[in-house]
């Protein structure tokens, strides 16, 4: 068997930040208009190259790339010496890598390729929109070898995984149980995309639950980043939430990302960290789950999930 690993990407440098905002926000399954596709892709071409002039910025206070592309690049090796088998990887959002990762995932002679999406809630924004262009750029015969981890929410082993890493962030840091806060910041969605059949929140809600049973002792709360545009997104959102919250110290864990980038490198540690600290509150990033080996010890067990899905269970209806 053949496993596949899928993410974001990130640039991998700073004259990819254009390019990869174009591509994200060109996705019909991120920004959802009534727009005819060659105009909605003409108007956000244009707000992506605008936005990427302070967005790169942004990159360049992180180390001038985001880690994400060369994390997910080492976490695929990694499982596949775990797991005693080739780990392809496919990053949505570099487009410059598509065509040779279409082209070894086209080559795959194994009779299912098994893939793992390296986003633990599901969504139509992100697992369901990689399933979308496998439909589209696909030969149907690879497609129907396809077969994917919807999502592993309330996995033992994600849950695990991440509580671990909590809790050895919490005593790296001397911080005791009943004296810190846990902030978890998931990235936000529209509420259109709830009101029209998106798990994404119930799925954020059952990791949150799941996580805070280990940490019984610490006050917990729930919240919402990276809104973008006007429209209403699911709240609370974690930049308000940051000049209400109160608490002795404060740990903000990012509950939805396995990997760091620019939204826990830049918006939760430039952004948030300092918005609570500044109100006199010490306060402290939790790390994501990275390449921590009993991150890809918990990627090997998940990947053995027997409860799969096909590519065109994931697509969402137009």
């Amino acid at each position: 068997m053949t496993y596949l690993l899928v993410n974001f990407g990130g640039p991998r440098d700073l004259e990819e930040v254009s390019p990869f905002l174009v591509a994200l926000l060109s996705d019909p399954d991120v920004i959802r208009t009534k727009l005819p596709r060659f105009a909605q892709n003409w108007l956000f071409g244009r707000i992506a190259r605008k936005r990427a002039l302070k967005v790169r910025k942004d990159y360049e206070e992180i180390g001038g790339r985001s880690p994400i592309y060369f994390d997910t690049e080492e976490l695929a090796k990694a499982l596949s010496s775990k797991l005693g088998a080739p780990v392809l990887t496919f990053h949505r959002y570099l487009a410059a890598t598509h065509d040779e990762a279409l082209q070894r995932i086209e080559a795959i002679q194994d009779p299912e390729i098994r893939v793992i999406p390296l986003f633990p809630q599901f969504s139509y924004a992100t697992t369901g929109s990689i399933a979308r262009l496998f439909e589209k750029r696909l030969k149907p015969q690879t497609v129907r070898k396809l077969r994917w981890i919807k999502s592993y929410a309330g996995h033992p082993a994600f849950i695990h995984a991440y509580t671990r890493r909590i809790r050895d962030f919490l005593v790296q840091k001397q911080l005791p149980e009943e004296e810190t806060t846990l902030l978890y910041s998931a990235h936000g969605v529209p509420l259109s995309f709830i009101a029209t059949g998106d798990l994404y929140e119930s799925e954020c809600q059952l990791s949150f639950r799941q996580m805070r049973k280990e940490f019984v002792r610490s006050p917990a709360q729930l919240a919402y980043q990276s809104k973008f545009g006007p429209e209403e997104w699911l709240r609370p959102y974690t930049d308000e939430l940051c000049q209400q919250i109160e608490a002795k110290q404060v740990v903000i864990v990012p509950l939805s990302f396995t990997s760091d980038h620019i939204e826990t490198l830049f918006e939760i540690e430039k952004l948030y960290v300092t918005a609570i600290a500044a109100r006199g509150i010490p306060t402290y990033r939790c790390p994501a789950l990275n390449l921590e080996p009993y991150w890809v010890d918990a990627l090997a067990e998940i990947a053995q999930e027997h409860n799969l899905v096909s590519n065109p269970m994931l697509i969402r209806g137009s």
